[in-house]
Parts: C-alpha cells; structure tokens; sequence
C-alpha cells in the first residue's frame, strides 16, 4: 500500500496525470489508477522505469527509509543500514565517545583517522 500512496504523492508533486504517467510507463491510466489504489502491482520493469522517473529509491518507494531532523530543523529522508543504526546504538551507548563525535564530527574522524 506504501507504494501506492507514494506514487500518488510524487505524480501530484510533479503535476503529471494519470494519462501522462500511463504513457512514460508505457501502462493504461487505469493502471496507474490500480497501482495508486493498491488493486495492482507494477511489473519489475515498469516499477524501475518508476524509479528512473520520479528519481527515488526502491527503499523510498516501499517507506524503508528513516526520516532525520537536521539542525535547522529541515526534514530530511535518509537510509540507513541495520548495521549502521546498530553502529549509532553502540556509540550513542558511551556518552563521552557520543559527545565527542557530536560535537564536531567531521574533526573527530579526520583526526582519528589521520595517514
């Protein structure tokens, strides 16, 4: 279903009809209108002709992605791997090192990491 509603919500932000995106898949408006609904689902080639189209993952497409605050409060969409978020725990689980990479990342690795 997650699908569907992002279809939806990028084909509206980027004013295409139905008929419009029918026609760059290569489907039926009716399709499209099956896809959005959730009553069918694309082919593998249609669906990557989706994603070339609109420019978005396939994690994006089926809601796999995890959103983020930035600083200025910008919200933001970023993928994150099971490995990366258990990095974020075992650190986020030592607060001096935590503080340390918080408080200027890019420094902190540059100089942990000097050649």
């Amino acid at each position: 279903m997650f699908l569907g509603y992002r279809l939806k919500a990028l084909r509206n932000e980027r004013h295409i009809s139905q008929s419009e995106l029918g026609n760059l898949l290569g489907v039926t408006k009716v399709s499209v209108c099956g896809y959005e609904k959730g009553t069918r689902i694309p082919s593998i080639d249609v669906f990557i002709k989706i994603l070339d189209i609109f420019n978005v993952s396939a994690d994006y497409m089926f809601g796999r992605e995890v959103s983020s605050v930035c600083e200025d409060d910008e919200n933001v969409s970023i993928l994150l791997s099971k490995n990366d978020i258990e990095i974020i725990r075992v650190i986020r689980g030592k607060p001096t090192l935590y503080n340390q990479i918080a408080k200027d990342p890019k420094r902190f690795f540059l100089n942990t990491y000097k050649k």
